[in-house]
């Protein structure tokens, strides 16, 4: 894993929009956001509350944009899948896991580029495959190979942004990427050939689910405002994943149909294939997490062997648990 990553344009100009404005008045909390999901979410799901809490929302592409904001010390906390934890671990960023999230389906869909059919993970033998260290995706992909019996030698491992995966695929530059909605129903469409531009999911059953990581910085983490403010957030965050779970059709039409622009029935299709919800503690996924790490490791992308019970704060869950318990009395 490269763990000294270089700001990029778009990220650069984001980070010091985001410091000036740290500078004035503001929420007592800026999240990291992708694709605008959370703040969705939270926007929606704070219709029906009283009192949603406040923030301010950065939106970027994967893990390591994520990384950088940290290190430039202008979020206090961020969305991700399981690998940007590992990747802040490697790089020595005080960052911890505080809540999760997850449905039981997988967390991707390999996309195939148009005129090749990959119709099960064996054939991914000899492809370019779109790889983005640092990012859910990565592991992903390396979970896909294994269990297909292949080694990342097998394949072409191209390194690209996740923000260029589906123009990738589109211009032939890698055969198959691992994309999330809403970028996988765009790419895949409607037409004659739609089928075969994605790997069949029922091959994809085992590959890692879709876990949701809340994770902040250990300095909001120990600033008392800020601290109080991340447990309003955990509760907020996860009430409003069960909302979007128990309401399908106000989360399609408030997220895939107004905010991403999506056809009415892609959005609903999307929301009816995400799988129960599930709210793990954080306990539960330590071996989970783990086997991330180690699946990493082995593919040579981690300069040492990490241990993930590191990266998540047992002690704020503990006392999340604690507050919720006496306001449910």
């Amino acid at each position: 894993m490269h763990v000294s990553l270089p700001l990029w344009p778009a990220t650069a100009g984001l980070l010091l929009a985001l410091a000036c404005a740290a500078a004035q008045a503001a929420p007592a909390l800026t999240l990291a956001d992708q694709n605008e999901a959370t703040q969705a979410l939270l926007e929606r799901w704070g219709e029906t509350q009283s009192q949603p809490p406040a923030l301010s929302y950065a939106n970027f592409a994967g893990g390591p944009a994520i990384l950088e904001a940290f290190r430039a010390g202008v979020i206090d906390v961020g969305i991700a899948g399981s690998t940007p934890p590992v990747q802040a671990q490697a790089a020595g960023e005080a960052v911890r896991i505080i809540a999760a999230v997850s449905h039981d389906r997988p967390a991707y869909q390999l996309a195939v580029r148009a005129g090749l059919e990959v119709p099960r993970l064996e054939a991914l033998k000899g492809l370019k495959i779109a790889y983005a260290e640092g990012t859910a995706r990565q592991t992903f992909v390396l979970a896909a190979l294994r269990k297909a019996g292949l080694t990342p030698q097998d394949v072409h491992l191209v390194p690209l942004r996740v923000s260029d995966f589906p123009d990738a695929l589109r211009s032939g530059q890698v055969d198959v990427a691992p994309l999330i909605e809403p970028h996988f129903s765009r790419y895949v469409g409607t037409g004659a050939d739609h089928l075969a531009r994605f790997v069949p999911e029922q091959h994809l059953q085992g590959l890692p689910s879709d876990i949701n990581y809340l994770y902040a910085s250990e300095s909001a983490l120990k600033d008392p405002a800020k601290r109080q403010a991340l447990l309003q957030l955990r509760r907020a965050w996860i009430a409003a994943n069960q909302w979007a779970q128990a309401h399908p059709d106000a989360w399609a039409q408030a997220y895939y149909v107004k905010r991403q622009q999506l056809d009415p029935a892609d959005a609903q299709r999307i929301v009816e294939s995400q799988g129960n919800l599930t709210v793990p503690t954080l306990a539960e996924l330590i071996p989970t997490q783990q086997a991330v790490i180690d699946l990493i490791y082995a593919a040579g992308d981690l300069p040492a062997h990490l241990q993930a019970r590191d990266e998540f704060d047992l002690e704020f869950a503990r006392e999340a648990e604690q507050q919720e318990a006496v306001n449910a009395r």
